[in-house]
């Protein structure tokens, strides 16, 4: 990982992101991404070779838009964030599991827990890069690929809202039990992340810990081009 990044990733107030993965669900990232490492992400969606599919969504009606799964090996870029991101998550993960009555199942990097993917016949890499243009959503979905999945997630926004297009806000809806269900509308700028729950997240109740189930989507494009970067720590089947 270039020094640079690590440390940007470290310096990060880790303390209030996990207080905020606690008690909101979801966590916002200061720019870690500068402008020319945006344009440089941007820049790779026309390089066919860098990726192992391509996605139309509304051929599967999961809204308006595109994305694609880069293959291995990753942008170098994209990997340093994917392996400096993981420690700390997976210590929240496994503090989430400790309060549903789990035992820990989440290893301190990522180099073992996608060696536990690959053992479960999950080799095909995940992350990926999205855009939208005018009229573009994504509806309500969970990224999931098999029967391993780790429960966060992270979105940067690789282009500036305002200024490169309008709309597009990050939905994040919470189902809970016997209520009815919850929505967040979250906005980024340029170089910013979102973490954010894969499937579900525990919440504090009278009679202890109980799940709640999350979905999330993009919000429409009402002008210009949206692109964001999709961080997926499990690979698929």
């Amino acid at each position: 990982m270039s020094e640079q990044l690590a440390e940007r990733i470290e310096r990060l107030d880790w303390t209030s992101i996990q207080f905020s993965l606690d008690e909101n669900g979801y966590a916002k990232l200061p720019s870690l991404l500068s402008t020319s490492s945006c344009e440089e992400l941007i820049g790779t969606y026309g390089e066919q070779e860098r990726f192992r599919a391509t996605i139309d969504m509304a051929r599967y009606r999961f809204g308006i838009g595109e994305y694609k799964y880069y293959d291995v090996p990753l942008p170098s870029l994209l990997n340093q964030l994917r392996e400096g991101l993981y420690p700390e998550l997976a210590k929240t993960a496994n503090r989430w599991l400790s309060r549903l009555g789990l035992s820990a199942l989440y290893p301190s990097n990522l180099s073992q827990f996608l060696e536990h993917c690959h053992k479960e016949g999950q080799t095909r890499s995940t992350p990926l890069i999205l855009k939208y243009e005018t009229g573009g959503y994504n509806c309500l979905h969970q990224d999931l690929y098999g029967d391993v999945a780790f429960p966060f997630q992270v979105v940067f926004a690789l282009n500036q809202r305002g200024e490169h297009y309008s709309g597009g806000e990050f939905l994040l809806v919470e189902q809970r039990p016997r209520a009815q269900s919850r929505g967040h509308v979250i906005t980024l700028e340029q170089g910013e992340g979102l973490i954010f729950p894969t499937r579900y997240r525990p919440v504090s109740g009278s009679r202890g810990y109980y799940r709640t189930t999350l979905r999330h989507g993009v919000g429409t494009i009402t002008s210009g081009s949206r692109y964001s970067l999709g961080i997926i720590f499990h690979d698929a089947k």
